[in-house]
């Protein structure tokens, strides 16, 4: 069974910064490509952040582009996503995901393409 473990979230000023994890275990890591969403309380689950098999390509939705960066390292089976200038709007819990089955430089960015998600890491972020 694969297994997915995000690590790294927490409580962080406006402004601050958080670089999250995802440990992953029972996959051949570099067959899948990853990704990150969020879902806020009260609202529902947005897809923030993809990235292709071999880092190759990757994709952000509208609202994070130039404050996020999705990462990954095959050889330590662990995705990435570094988040800088965090505003209140992003407190959620931040799911990791793998689709497998993508093209070397597909960047999935719907949920119906990811198999496998973890349990989720809380992030907070006061004004």
């Amino acid at each position: 069974q694969v297994q997915l473990v995000e690590s790294g979230g927490g409580l962080v000023q406006a402004g601050g910064s958080l670089k999250l994890s995802c440990a992953a275990s029972r996959l051949t890591f570099s067959y899948y490509a990853m990704g990150w969403s969020r879902q806020a309380p009260g609202k529902e689950r947005e897809f923030v952040a993809a990235i292709s098999r071999r880092g190759g390509s990757t994709y952000s939705t509208d609202s994070v582009k130039g404050r996020f960066t999705i990462s990954r390292d095959n050889a330590k089976n662990t995705l990435y996503l570094q988040m800088n200038s965090l505003e209140p709007e992003d407190t959620a819990v931040y799911y990791c995901a793998a689709a497998r089955g993508a093209s070397d430089y597909h960047a999935p960015a719907r949920f119906i393409e990811y198999d496998y998600w973890g349990p989720g890491t809380q992030v907070t972020v006061s004004s």
